[in-house]
């Protein structure tokens, strides 16, 4: 029997690869990096079903516009000429409507709900891991009025889906943050959401997933495929042929070039983001987003990640100062008393987010393939709905019924 190839060692692929070992398949990860450094071991590793509103929102687009004059605004697109960005801007532009929002609602939630789930199962079955796993929910910070009024309104919106929200007065913040000053006119807290330590997830997923017998192809290009009758036969790379009885694209920001040698279209943009440690003094308890420069505070005991920014830059991995000086700039602005130090380059983690147009991933059959499945475009939300992307490819490979309707993520729905 031939293994089945996973292109992209991203968490996406990892989870992929643990779902289908368990079913007792032979699993070889390709990935074009060594992958000690990728988008999944630096972000904010927040686990969050209240995130159930797409990128592609009303409103986005006109504060997109209005982002793009500030060097250190939480949203940016490289103005360039290129015809991939023009065809993702344009889908974007279409999909950021109260009709796809509605649409989209369901989907995000079952999913995100779906994967907290196997997170929690995951965490049981694998007490030797170390994974900083905190269920203490995510605030939302805010401190003016318009934002409030939106924060609000998605409490109650997140309500009327069966979520649970809390709007907090300023003597409530301050409960939760007893150790520091919080500078806050109110927020929202998610009871529901939970955060981890990202690299440490990956880091002991891998190692699990190399005892258990999955193969590493690490600094391994693929370039091409063999295909025949609606069949991908084997996998073409700079480092050999690798023939496959599956293929699995969770190639994250690459998947739409993976897409492309298949003979379809899958659109895709990088979304930057940066992160850095700060070490924890006075000590910040809770999960929060800063709502108004959108940095995500994640606190691991002693030492807390902030991070932030969604820069649409394709593949380019250049850090921009500016961006991580806005990151830096707004911790005191919301934590007066708290100890900043602006962090070296070389500490600073980027990474890219594979953004779909409408703000959904990818999940499901490719089309015009039998046995080519995808499992990309999380956008910002890689690590928390990977477990469950990776248990619905596992099942619909092994061809069982999937544990939610995937009609949402269909795979060649800009075809």
């Amino acid at each position: 029997m031939k293994p089945t190839i996973i292109i992209g060692g991203g968490i996406v692929g990892l989870f992929s690869a643990y779902f289908l070992q368990k079913e007792g398949i032979e699993v070889v990860v390709v990935d074009r990096t060594d992958l000690k450094d990728n988008c999944s071991t630096g972000n904010a590793g927040m686990i969050v079903p209240s995130h159930i509103i797409p990128l592609a929102a009303p409103g986005m687009v006109a504060k997109g516009i209005s982002w793009m004059f500030s060097s250190k605004s939480p949203f940016y697109i490289h103005p360039r000429f290129d015809y991939k960005l023009l065809q993702w801007s344009l889908l974007f532009f279409k999909s950021a409507n109260q009709k796809q929002v509605e649409k989209a609602i369901p989907y995000l939630k079952t999913i995100s709900l779906l994967s907290k789930s196997l997170y929690l199962q995951f965490r049981d079955e694998h007490t030797e891991a170390s994974l900083a796993f905190q269920e203490k929910g995510l605030m939302m910070l805010y401190q003016t009025e318009a934002v409030e009024k939106e924060e609000v309104e998605f409490a109650h919106l997140a309500r009327k889906y069966g979520l649970e929200a809390e709007i907090l007065s300023p003597a409530d913040i301050q409960k939760v943050e007893p150790n520091l000053e919080v500078n806050a006119r109110g927020a929202v807290l998610f009871p529901g959401d939970a955060h981890l330590d990202p690299g440490a997830l990956y880091s002991f997923l891998k190692s699990y997933l190399e005892e258990k017998g999955v193969q590493f192809l690490t600094e391994t290009q693929v370039f091409g495929f063999e295909k025949k009758n609606g069949k991908v036969e084997a996998v073409l790379t700079d480092k050999g042929k690798l023939e496959a009885e599956k293929v699995l694209l969770c190639g994250g920001s690459w998947s739409g070039e993976l897409a492309k040698m298949l003979g379809f279209s899958l659109p895709m943009m990088g979304g930057k983001g940066y992160s850095f440690l700060q070490e924890n003094r006075p000590e910040i308890k809770q999960a929060t987003i800063l709502t108004e420069r959108k940095v995500a505070v994640s606190p691991y005991g002693n030492q807390i990640r902030f991070g932030g920014t969604l820069e649409i830059a394709g593949t380019n991995q250049k850090i921009d100062m500016k961006r991580v000086q806005g990151i830096f700039e707004s911790i005191n602005r919301y934590y007066p008393t708290f100890q900043a130090k602006f962090p070296k380059q070389e500490d600073i983690w980027k990474g890219l987010r594979p953004c779909s147009p409408d703000g959904l991933p990818y999940i499901g059959y490719a089309p015009g393939y039998s046995n080519v499945l995808v499992g990309s475009g999380h956008s910002m939300m890689g690590i928390s709905m990977a477990p469950a992307t990776g248990k619905l490819l596992s099942e619909l490979h092994q061809q069982k019924e999937t544990a939610m309707e995937l009609a949402g993520f269909k795979v060649g729905r800009f075809n």
